[in-house]
């Protein structure tokens, strides 16, 4: 064995039993995590698992998660992926700008719209 500290290698294959792909869907970066389930009784969760469902309880970008986490964003997916398919965490697409402008804001443009 050598003098090296293997550590934190052997942490990151620890939180993901060995994976590098997130179980289901793929999401992107930008997707939206948010907190269903607030399970703190349970003990086969983890300290990360943990920190993800008391971070998400307001809804946060994945990014925003593993930089939290300061895990890289390939372990932070494979824990989020774990939380969803145990139903703890939903992770959603953001919706599209046009698709969060309300109704008056349109009024708003066509009436300007007119006017000219």
């Amino acid at each position: 064995m050598t003098g090296q500290d293997p550590g934190p290698l052997i942490r990151l294959f620890g939180l993901t039993g060995g994976r590098a792909r997130p179980p289901g869907e793929a999401f992107d970066l930008v997707a939206i995590v948010t907190t269903v389930s607030v399970a703190t009784e349970r003990a086969d969760l983890m300290l990360e698992h943990l920190t993800v469902l008391s971070l998400c309880r307001k809804p946060c970008p994945v990014a925003d998660v593993a930089a939290h986490l300061k895990l890289p964003l390939n372990i932070t997916r494979v824990i989020l992926g774990d939380l969803r398919r145990e139903g703890l965490v939903t992770i959603d697409r953001p919706r599209p700008v046009a698709q969060t402008i309300d109704e008056r804001i349109y009024r708003e443009v066509l009436n300007g719209l007119r006017r000219l």
